[in-house]
């Protein structure tokens, strides 16, 4: 939507005719870039100054409510055009305090577009140093005329701003200069400017390097920190000789490195970074490309695929946008300490050392597929977010949504071969899902008003605005027809969204563009979809996991969306439909005799799909017969509807179990991933009871012929599948063999881990290790524990750490599991970075569940504290850790949780507490209502 997103002058889009699409396509998105390079343009660079100012400890004064101050937005009376800002991080503790600092000096000028006496600038845990006028900034006019005086300064702790009252009003139309000297700890709280330390060689190393969004450029330097406040930056930064600093610009000096000018841009891009980092480069077109990370890490050419593919991708989406990537340079780092996967500052990505480092030997194929995929991501962005921003963070998914999206498309050009598009079913489409059919849920929009807090803002990054949003844009492709007609109307949608339009094959929509998408948008949730093939009667609901949950939220279109509906017959026709009202008749869908429909064909649209019982029957017998008439992806949605569609009560569980009595002749990775994460709720939900032993063997019997398939395939385990999912599937297949208990495949993995414990060679391939670690710590005690446990610590490669590190959570000791959640307290012992995922490792293990729980409960105060309420990983250690949750017992813990620690927060975790117990009280009611049909089942599966 419009409204959705900022650049600095009107865009001329409306008059676009639909008819020259591909024509469209490049004008609409030319005047983008042409209209965001020009401005720019405007502005003429600057140099800041470095400080020697002994810094002061900054005074906070209390203030009365509704002042302007108390609000978390800034008011509309200033814009900034430019800083200059020196920063000087120390890479070595202060011998007194013992912290590590950074100090710096900026200035910011910003015109002044409504008359006011009071200058709010975002600041937050720095310090200022007393200037000559004896307030905590000093003001100045540009280009003539005089600045009123500062009267009083102070710091706002709770809205995070440098408040200044001034003598007199400025001047509507005159642009101010305000100098600030400040000091800050270069803390390794992971957020703004902070420090990452690693080992290399016996010594500790120290970096300085940032994480700004989404409201942390106010901890490095006094910012308007709004994404729409864009503006340009000149950034010095003062560093040892024997380290190399990085920004956003080019370098132009060197030892105090001032950096080119960037380009116009929002403060939650900004990055700056100090290391002794080794890099790799390459030059693609104009651009030069770098690869940086630790030394060790290069030297062992771990940075070379990254290199490899960041090329390809660039020039892809360059044809993809029709503009030209707007930067001289892309660099690339990979940083030993990293809350998020990655971070699209503009020229400067930063990444977790796991999502950019690949390593042959150690590298499984999807740690080399998430390598590609998130480089695609983060390069996509460098577009549509960095030259095109979001006005404000209510609409992030357009932002997050779309390169999630585009992703895909980045990863397919890089690697042709892995069929990788078709993934975002599962890992964005089946995976949101879940959290969209509670009523918890949010839309993809929400209002501008009600996202002001940075936890609110850091809510946001939730697998809504991600997956739901990359799946909504994917309809949208689908039913525009990708690529050219889809471009236009994206822009269109976004820019200004209210024109007819039609798709590549001429079929005019129902209605605008705008009046489709705003049905996905501004509402919560998804339909799922009833055919009725004996009447043709096509109806659509509200689709909710409890289907006695009370939706509170409103909506304009009361639970109605605009469907595009692909579907085909038995035989292969193909047919196009929408469904735009509660219910209709569509004669088409008429079938007799062994005729089916099924719909939703490669769930390109974002609903779920219910039938007729003789229509679902037909399909589960084409499934047994023969399971490739139907797609490979909708086997897969077959299977994750049917369970879902139980789960709702809308169809029978058994009906559901049916659809995995084909998977014994299921080869493809799609529909066999499908339903382990299906079963896998089962699993949690039964593995405390007597359900869990019965179902068990049901699975290993399901999973053998696969077992078996995959050994004979691969010569008794010594070659490695051809095929990219084929890969993924062979992991499946010795991990649910395995967790069943079939004899020869524990064996089989505990031989693997013996015999490197015994020769200290690692004999099991990289796409086996994590599954093979697991159930080989599982399987055993203390002894293999410990030795995984010293391979952790003195693991070099990032990847083999993580798949070590969640494989001691399989651990079926408590005592084992105890002490290693009592390590992600020390930093020394589990990163900060990777606590929060390890806790929820050990809460997935039915040993640990309890553990975990009482863990968390027992140190949310230092959690909290610790890891910072803005962690976007706080929802997903909330929902991990009470996934397995099912009973009053553990529902009346859940609301004393939220009781007990309302004073503290639960910063981004805050929606996940109330979805965790609206999961649980489904849960229980689901168990109750469906475990002795679940049992017999079992027993005799047909």
């Amino acid at each position: 939507m419009a409204k959705g997103i900022f650049i600095s002058k009107t865009l001329a889009i409306a008059g676009i005719v639909i008819g020259v699409a591909a024509l469209s396509t490049i004008i609409a998105l030319s005047v983008v870039y042409a209209q965001e390079k020009s401005k720019n343009n405007e502005a003429s660079p600057t140099q800041g100054g470095g400080t020697t100012s002994k810094p002061t400890t900054t005074p906070t004064t209390p203030s009365p409510s509704n002042e302007p101050w108390d609000k978390y937005r800034l008011p509309k009376t200033l814009v900034p055009s430019h800083y200059s800002v020196t920063l000087w991080p120390r890479l070595t503790p202060d011998p007194k305090t013992g912290l590590y600092i950074f100090t710096g000096d900026s200035f910011v000028d910003f015109e002044c577009v409504e008359e006011t006496d009071l200058i709010l600038i975002h600041s937050n845990k720095l310090n200022y140093t007393t200037q000559s006028n004896g307030q905590l900034a000093a003001l100045s006019a540009i280009g003539g005329g005089s600045a009123p005086s500062i009267t009083k300064s102070w710091l706002k702790e709770e809205t995070q701003f440098l408040v200044l009252h001034l003598d007199g009003k400025l001047v509507k139309g005159q642009t101010y200069r305000l100098d600030t000297t400040f000091t800050g700890e270069l803390a390794d709280d992971l957020g703004g400017f902070y420090r990452s330390e690693y080992i290399q060689d016996g010594v500790k190393k120290v970096i300085a390097t940032t994480q700004m969004q989404a409201t942390d450029a106010r901890k490095s330097f006094p910012c308007f920190d709004e994404p729409a406040l864009k503006a340009y930056f000149n950034i010095t930064l003062n560093h040892a000789k024997d380290t190399v600093a990085l920004s956003n610009g080019a370098q132009i000096e060197v030892q105090q490195t001032v950096f080119e000018r960037t380009e116009k841009m929002s403060t939650y891009l900004l990055a700056f970074i100090v290391s002794d980092f080794g890099f790799i480069e390459d030059t693609i077109g104009e651009v030069q490309i770098r690869i940086f990370a630790r030394k060790p890490a290069i030297a062992a050419g771990q940075g070379a695929y990254a290199l490899n593919i960041t090329g390809p991708i660039l020039k892809f989406f360059e044809e993809y946008y029709n503009s030209t990537y707007p930067l001289p340079k892309s660099d690339q780092i990979a940083i030993p300490d990293f809350s998020a996967g990655a971070m699209e500052n503009w020229g400067l990505i930063t990444y977790r050392e796991t999502a950019l480092l690949y390593d042959e030997a150690f590298s499984s194929n999807s740690n080399k597929e998430r390598i590609a995929t998130v480089i695609a991501h983060e390069l996509g962005h460098m577009w549509f977010g960095n030259l095109v921003t979001l006005r404000w963070w209510n609409d992030l998914w357009l932002n997050e949504g779309f390169a999630s999206y585009v992703e895909f498309l980045g990863a397919d050009k890089a690697e042709p071969d892995w069929n990788i598009k078709d993934l975002i079913v599962l890992n964005d489409v089946h995976r949101v899902f879940a959290v969209d059919a509670l009523t918890s849920s949010h839309p993809l929009s929400s209002l501008e008003d009600d996202i002001q807090k940075p936890a609110q803002i850091s809510e946001l990054f939730d697998a809504i605005s991600y997956s739901k949003g990359a799946s909504v844009i994917r309809m949208l492709s689908d039913f525009l027809t990708e690529p050219n007609v889809f471009k236009l109307n994206l822009v269109s949608f976004i820019f200004s969204g209210v024109y007819q339009a039609v798709n590549a094959s001429g079929d005019e929509l129902p209605t605008s563009v705008k009046e489709i998408m705003n049905t996905w948008v501004l509402q919560m949730g998804f339909p799922v979809v009833t055919i009725d093939t004996a009447s043709g009667s096509v109806s659509q609901k509200h689709f909710l996991l409890d289907p006695d949950a009370e939706v509170t939220t409103p909506s304009e279109y009361n639970y109605v969306w605009s469907v595009p509906i692909r579907w085909m017959k038995k035989g292969g026709s193909k047919s196009f439909t929408w469904l735009t009202e509660k219910s209709a008749t569509n004669n088409d869908m008429k079938v007799t005799g062994d005729d089916w429909v099924l719909a939703n064909l490669d769930v390109v649209g974002y609903y779920r799909v219910n039938y007729d019982d003789g229509n679902w029957d037909k399909l589960l017998t084409t499934l047994s017969n023969n399971h490739e008439d139907i797609p490979k992806i909708n086997r897969a949605q077959l299977v994750d509807d049917a369970f879902n569609l139980a789960r709702a009560k809308i169809i029978p569980t058994v009906r559901a179990l049916k659809t995995t009595l084909y998977l014994k002749n299921e080869r493809d990775y799609m529909a066999w991933k499908s339903a382990l994460d299906n079963l896998d709720f089962f699993l949690l939900m039964f593995d405390r009871s007597e359900v869990y032993g019965i179902m068990q063997e049901y699975l290993r019997n399901q999973v053998t012929p696969l077992f078996q398939y995959y050994k004979e395939i691969t010569s008794n385990w010594t070659k490695v599948p051809h095929g990219h999912t084929d890969q993924y599937n062979q992991v499946n297949a010795i991990s649910l063999a395995c967790k069943t208990g079939l004899e020869e495949c524990q064996d089989l993995v505990q031989s693997w881990f013996k015999e490197w414990m015994e020769t200290d060679k690692n004999p099991i391939h990289p796409n086996l290790r994590s599954t093979v670690y697991c159930n080989a710590i599982a399987a055993g005690g203390a002894e293999e524990w410990e030795f995984a446990w010293n391979k952790f610590k003195a693991a070099t490669i990032p990847i083999e750490a993580d798949k070590l590190r969640s494989a001691m959570a399989c651990a079926t000791k408590p005592w084992l599991l105890n002490r290693y959640l009592e390590y992600t307290l020390d930093p020394q012992q589990i990163r900060k970075q990777d606590a929060t995922s390890t806790i929820v490792y050990v809460a997935q293990n039915v040993v640990g569940q309890s553990l975990a729980w009482d863990f968390i409960r027992a140190n949310w105060n230092y959690i909290f504290t610790q890891y910072g309420g803005g962690s976007f990983s706080f929802a997903n250690l909330i929902n991990g850790v009470t996934k397995r949750f099912s009973t009053e017992f553990e529902l009346q813990q859940l609301k004393q949780f939220k009781e007990d620690y309302a004073d503290v927060g639960f910063g981004s975790g805050t929606l996940a507490v109330d979805q965790s117990i609206e999961r649980t009280q489904a849960n229980m009611k689901w168990i109750a209502e469906n475990k002795e049909s679940i049992l017999e089942w079992f027993k005799n599966p047909v």
